[in-house]
């Protein structure tokens, strides 16, 4: 039976151990051994986060594929020394937590909460929000995370656009590609969700120009990275009225430093990285499938593409 070594923050290990014993029971790995310490030249699969003292997988002989618990992959795809298959973490609880937090910020802004949570002056505000059908909503990335989000905004009744590099089909959504389908699905978005990854391709998607061609007054929810937006940009365009509010939950530096202008913008919402995290639960459950699937020599799930960085 396979030697799973886990090199994630030291401080994780004993919240994952039970959950990660449990789901490798369920999947019929029973004398699998896991662990922190386990000696590199027996390490046949690696639990992995990129905050982990492991940098250089060459170490490890035996080593049949890395699985990583950050959905985010950028920080360990380039790595010269890894020669294996590389899965990025997609587990349920990451996707129910995403469709959550998303969902819940587009229903405020759609609804126009934040009026009447701040002010309780005594000003009587009878205006209407429209209905969902009558507001268009796109989502930036029609990954896992993004494609999840969509069905549920769909599933409100929003009338929700899509967009991604490579040509997507998803029911009820429409879906542009490319360069100029997101000119497209930029003009009509009057909220837009950012949900790519974090690839040269991708970074400032949302730019001087970019930001210009959505409705006047859209709103922005980045719960994706913050190498997406160009910050400069952005302010600018909250500053001119050309955006209307953005809520951000990932930075380019992070945490996000106190004197940034986006803590006393406004029109600008900071949520500190929380919009989903790993669950050690979901997450176990989703390594020992993978460590299963690779040990009865199946197709691993939610490998990375490593010339694409996602």
């Amino acid at each position: 039976m396979p030697n799973i070594l886990f090199a994630a923050a030291p401080d994780q290990w004993d919240d994952y151990a039970p959950h990660l014993r449990r789901a490798l029971d369920q999947a019929g790995l029973r004398t699998a051994r896991v662990g922190p310490d386990i000696p590199a030249a027996d390490v046949d699969y690696i639990v992995y986060s990129p905050n982990s003292p492991v940098q250089d997988f060459s170490r490890f002989p035996r080593l049949k594929a890395v699985l990583s618990l950050w959905a985010g992959v950028e920080t360990i795809v380039d790595n010269a020394t890894l020669k294996v298959p590389l899965t990025r973490m997609a587990d349920a609880g990451l996707r129910e937590g995403m469709v959550e937090w998303v969902t819940g910020h587009v229903l405020r802004h759609h609804l126009g909460l934040d009026t009447h949570i701040t002010d309780q002056s005594g000003t009587w505000r009878p205006d209407a929000p429209p209905l969902a059908r009558h507001r268009t909503v796109a989502v930036l990335g029609l990954g896992e995370l993004g494609a999840a989000c969509a069905r549920m905004l769909a599933t409100l009744n929003f009338n929700v656009t899509g967009w991604s590099r490579s040509p997507k089909s998803l029911p009820e959504i429409t879906c542009h590609d490319g360069a100029e389908g997101l000119d497209t699905c930029l003009a009509s978005a009057e909220i837009a969700v950012l949900l790519l990854p974090d690839t040269p391709e991708t970074e400032n998607t949302l730019n001087t120009r970019t930001l210009a061609l959505m409705p006047r007054g859209a709103v922005i929810v980045n719960p994706g990275r913050g190498t997406l937006i160009d910050d400069d940009a952005l302010l600018a365009a909250l500053d001119a009225g050309q955006i209307g509010h953005a809520t951000l939950d990932v930075f380019r530096t992070e945490p996000l430093p106190k004197d940034h202008p986006y803590w006393a913008h406004p029109n600008v919402t900071v949520t500190p990285h929380i919009a989903s995290e790993t669950r050690p639960d979901t997450a176990s459950e989703l390594i020992a499938e993978n460590i299963a699937r690779a040990e009865a020599d199946d197709p691993l799930r939610h490998v990375v593409d490593r010339n694409l960085g996602y």
